[in-house]
């Protein structure tokens, strides 16, 4: 007879699933650490195990939502493909993995529009990040503005549109959409 190994649980993992799905139902002041810990299906001291505060918990998040967002915008990119056609498959791959969990999308923004935000996005570019490093390639096709302006103009759309799923466009729309994100951030010709 076969001895059957359990798989180990990451409870990490549960408890930032947990705190994207409460953020994003409840904001951050609605989300408590004890109340992670029950949606998470952990002890309440389990938590602290894993992570040293309430904001550590929100920033590792945050960092794994971004993460996630750049592998699956760059996991098809033709590098070969003209520098429009790069921004437009980056843009609709990021909408579409938002629009697979809008709850992922509705954390970036309150994120992003938080006290959290510096030091979340430093703990996401001490990773190497491959949208990131896509985007350093069209440096010169943008506008010279800063990085997160940039990001705002060209992905905030796409990441408010995503977090709203009762606003859905069709492919004409969304194609409208991100050409119209792409003209906000190319530099004049």
């Amino acid at each position: 007879m076969a001895t059957r190994t359990k798989t180990p649980v990451d409870r990490a993992a549960l408890l930032r699933r947990a705190t994207l799905e409460l953020v994003a139902e409840r904001g951050f002041r609605g989300t408590s650490m004890s109340a992670v810990a029950e949606r998470a299906g952990v002890a309440a001291g389990t938590a602290y195990v894993h992570y040293d505060s309430k904001d550590e918990l929100l920033i590792a998040t945050y960092a794994e939502i971004k993460w996630q967002l750049a592998a699956a915008a760059v996991a098809s990119l033709d590098r070969q493909a003209s520098l429009e056609d790069q921004f437009l498959q980056l843009w609709h791959d990021a909408y579409r993995h938002l629009a697979d969990d809008p709850a992922r999308a509705r954390y970036i923004i309150q994120m992003e529009a938080s006290p959290y935000a510096d030091a979340a996005h430093h703990r996401v570019m001490e990773r190497q990040d491959p949208l990131v490093e896509a985007s350093a390639e069209m440096a010169g096709y943008v506008v010279d503005l800063p990085p997160m302006v940039v990001w705002d103009l060209g992905f905030g759309p796409a990441i408010r549109l995503a977090a709203n799923p009762d606003r859905e466009l069709d492919e004409a729309g969304l194609d409208t959409l991100a050409r119209a994100c792409l003209r906000a951030v190319k530099r004049p010709d």
